[in-house]
């Protein structure tokens, strides 16, 4: 389905509503993701493109060799709360098309940020290895989203995301996080589950819940793959107990002074739509 450009500004774009096939949020549902096509027109995207990779690269001022890289460090270039970095950013973080598309698949009244960060996987980057990404985050309940936003088309090639269909309802593998043997383990325990891998073009858009595996093959273009995303919440998420390091550090960066059970409703996390 394919989204029609606005007549006014891409900042307008970036705002103005999707148009959700009837059957899309019983898809997500069932599967655990969604792969939406025209989500932005070429112009919306390549207008944003040059500050978040300035950002991306600003951050990482001295890089340390490929080869040198562990397996989660070879996979992409990683760099988080863009929106509080600068403000051209933050207007298309808070664009309201992806917020509602996240409220809509989830079924939810609305949605509040857990946080933003750019994936930029280098030239011979590595694959990035299965993993669930709720394994990181101490949220109460399963209504959690990634936006997944290639700011170039991505063919097979150069690593779009890829997903076990489904694979939300597994829980064998939630305690791991993502490496080697996240990658071993899943590889061989995902089996049951469709292995759904496609390209992108340019406009599309993935949204994936909390609890779907997904992976990347490695980048073997001669481009980076450029992505943005936006994790986004129940409006109504609780704070749970953090249950192992990661989601102990992950309370302290995205809901910081927030105590357990209630409402993650701090600075840093605003709402980004509501019905």
């Amino acid at each position: 389905m394919q989204a029609a450009t606005s007549p006014g500004s891409v900042d307008a774009e970036i705002d103005a509503p999707y148009d959700l096939a009837p059957d899309a949020a019983a898809r997500y549902a069932r599967d655990g993701f969604a792969h939406l096509g025209g989500v932005f027109s070429p112009a919306a995207l390549a207008s944003f493109d040059d500050e978040f990779t300035r950002l991306v690269y600003a951050e990482i001022p001295k890089l340390v060799p490929l080869a040198q890289r562990d397996t989660y460090g070879k996979a992409f270039l990683q760099v988080g709360q863009l929106w509080l970095k600068s403000e051209r950013a933050k207007r298309f973080v808070f664009g309201r098309r992806l917020a509602r598309i996240a409220a809509e698949l989830m079924g939810t009244r609305g949605v509040r940020m857990y946080h933003d960060q750019a994936l930029y996987k280098e030239v011979q980057g590595g694959f990035t290895p299965w993993h669930c990404d709720q394994q990181y985050w101490p949220l109460a309940s399963d209504k959690s989203i990634t936006a997944w936003i290639p700011l170039q088309e991505v063919p097979i090639d150069m690593g779009p995301l890829a997903f076990a269909a489904g694979s939300h309802h597994y829980t064998g593998g939630r305690h791991l996080a993502i490496g080697d043997e996240s990658e071993e383990t899943l590889e061989r325990d995902l089996v049951a589950y469709p292995y759904i891998e496609e390209p992108f073009a340019l406009g599309d858009v993935s949204f994936h819940a909390g609890w779907t595996y997904h992976r990347a093959r490695g980048n073997t273009t001669g481009r980076c793959r450029k992505v943005m995303t936006i994790i986004f919440m129940d409006i109504d998420m609780r704070l749970a107990q953090p249950s192992n390091p990661n989601q102990e550090g992950d309370r302290k960066y995205c809901a910081p002074g927030v105590a357990v059970g209630d409402i993650i409703a701090s600075p840093v996390n605003p709402v980004m739509w509501e019905r």
